[in-house]
């Protein structure tokens, strides 16, 4: 900075990797970060306006990624297979290293191919797809999250489980969300708070088939998971649910904040997070790990209000059209009376806050083991890479969304 408190105009031109460090830094940023404020702005408009006169193909791959997705923002897989290739082409780059992240990626991607394949085997002899057909099938798209969560090849038990969760939880929020009658609802409801199998016969005939493959992914999964963790989540979850439908049944659109508080939960994340944590190793399956993420840890409640905020703008104008419940948009719209441009850019406003304190949990909450709060943050980055664009890339893939599962799952790299 100059004498005067600003940035270097001088910067402008000479220092691009400089500039691109800058931002990337900035997105590290906590509340009242002022310095870090200006530093993302000045950056930013440098960079937007450097990038079309940039000579060195290697260095404009990378500005256009940054401006498209920070670092902080990016699902460590994903920055992984699009560095190797950016890597490759500086010219310093040293040939053992390069040679050992090309053999490390592939082998860990044959490792995904197979667990892959033997899932999606089972889940088709299952004919969920045509059982429910009311239902979003997005196999491979499940899968692209739990690896997004837990990549390790140690973990391969955890994400076996856990697509099946992933998936069975899309079938369960469009039968709330799209299908299921208001009392139906109630039923499935009370039969998740029971968690029994004894109750099946009072649930209607596609509610059971629902009922019966939620009961059996639990059942077939050792006792590491601990039953507390695996299934208060759910209940928290369908009960989340419930109260939207509620919402919907009764007309009312409530406050923002009051939305929010069930949000969070519908977002998902606690449910996510929470089984990850409790299928990785005894050794990370605590009372107080489970604690931390059930009574609602800053890094899950904020990466959950991120998910649910991003998908709320994505699929607003959709949901009005089918009569879905009321968004954050709804609510923001009615309660501060403005536009729904307008609610768009202080709902945006509220997820660079969710993302602030994301970034002081890492730095401050130390009783916290990395890796629970590490579980938050791939969530997080998981739904910049899925909804970023302002589009729903889960419920309707896109050819970005195929070409990235396709670099991820499917092509291997050159050695």
């Amino acid at each position: 900075m100059d004498p005067n408190g600003n940035f270097k105009e001088t910067l402008i031109n000479d220092d691009v990797q400089g500039l691109l460090s800058l931002y990337e830094a900035s997105h590290m940023r906590m509340h009242d970060e002022e310095i870090l404020e200006e530093a993302l702005i000045f950056t930013t408009t440098r960079l937007e306006s450097l990038l079309p006169n940039l000579t060195n193909n290697s260095l404009k791959i990378q500005v256009t990624e940054a401006l498209s997705q920070p670092i902080r923002k990016t699902v460590p897989r994903v920055g992984a297979r699009k560095y190797i290739h950016i890597y490759e082409n500086i010219k310093s780059h040293n040939d053992l290293l390069l040679k050992f992240a090309k053999l490390d990626f592939n082998m860990l991607q044959k490792v995904h191919q197979d667990e892959l394949n033997e899932i999606s085997r089972r889940w088709k002899d299952l004919d969920i797809a045509n059982k429910l057909p009311y239902a979003k099938d997005r196999f491979v798209e499940s899968y692209f999250w739990i690896i997004g969560l837990s990549v390790e090849p140690q973990y391969s038990r955890l994400r076996r489980m856990l697509t099946k969760v992933v998936n069975m939880n899309s079938i369960v929020d469009d039968t709330y969300d799209a299908y299921g009658t208001h009392d139906e609802l109630v039923l499935l409801t009370n039969a998740i708070e029971r968690w029994d199998i004894s109750v099946m016969d009072s649930l209607p005939p596609y509610m059971r088939i629902v009922y019966q493959e939620l009961l059996n992914i639990y059942n077939e999964a050792e006792e590491v998971l601990a039953k507390e963790g695996k299934t208060n989540s759910w209940k928290k979850l369908t009960a989340a649910y419930m109260k939207e439908s509620d919402w919907l049944n009764a007309g009312y659109i409530p406050k923002c904040d009051e939305y929010m508080k069930n949000a969070v939960i519908t977002a998902t994340c606690m449910l996510y997070v929470t089984n990850s944590l409790v299928g990785m190793d005894k050794l990370y399956m605590t009372k107080e790990n489970i604690e931390w993420l059930t009574n609602g840890l800053l890094v899950a409640r904020s990466a959950g209000a991120i998910c649910r905020c991003m998908d709320d703008i994505s699929d607003h104008e959709v949901n009005q059209q089918r009569g879905h419940v009321a968004s954050i948009v709804d609510c923001y719209i009615k309660e501060y009376g403005v536009s729904k441009e307008e609610a768009y850019v202080e709902i945006r406003k509220m997820v660079t806050n969710a993302w602030k304190d994301i970034n002081k949990e890492f730095l401050f909450h130390k009783e916290v083991p990395f890796f629970v709060l590490e579980l938050g943050l791939n969530f997080a980055q998981l739904v910049d890479t899925t909804f970023g664009d302002g589009h729903d890339e889960y419920t309707s893939p896109k050819s970005e969304t195929k070409k990235l599962l396709s670099l991820l799952l499917v092509q291997s790299i050159n050695i």
